[in-house]
């Protein structure tokens, strides 16, 4: 499925550092904890917050909204990036809804498999 917002990633090598960074994060937030997904945003002073799933019986979060919570709670007031590694072809629209309320629609966040190799990228709104 290819979406009108979505670039599909053929060269990982060619990200950034940065986000190499917070997609390495991310990927090491999944396997540390054994959650199905771990993911990672960058605040707009180069902070990183680092999360996996939330799976509890009163509360249930994916990775990057985590993320993006923590992000809040420590007083981000942007976004400059996000990734996630999933199992998903794309990040859900409610991640997304919740990078774009911190980080604005072209916010670009990272999709990447249980790898590391960022499939796509995809911008917030």
């Amino acid at each position: 499925m290819t979406l009108p917002y979505a670039r599909i990633m053929t060269d990982s090598s060619a990200l950034d550092p940065e986000d190499r960074k917070i997609v390495t994060l991310a990927r090491a937030a999944r396997a540390r904890n054994g959650v199905p997904e771990g993911a990672a945003v960058r605040d707009e002073t180069g902070r990183t917050y680092v999360a996996g799933t939330v799976a509890l019986d009163s509360l249930k979060l994916s990775a990057l909204r985590t993320a993006v919570a923590m992000a809040v709670a420590s007083g981000a007031r942007s976004l400059e990036a996000a990734a996630v590694v999933t199992e998903a072809q794309t990040a859900s629209a409610e991640d997304r809804a919740a990078v774009r309320d911190l980080g604005g629609a072209e916010t670009p966040v990272l999709v990447a498999g249980f790898d590391g190799v960022v499939r796509l990228t995809v911008r917030a709104g």
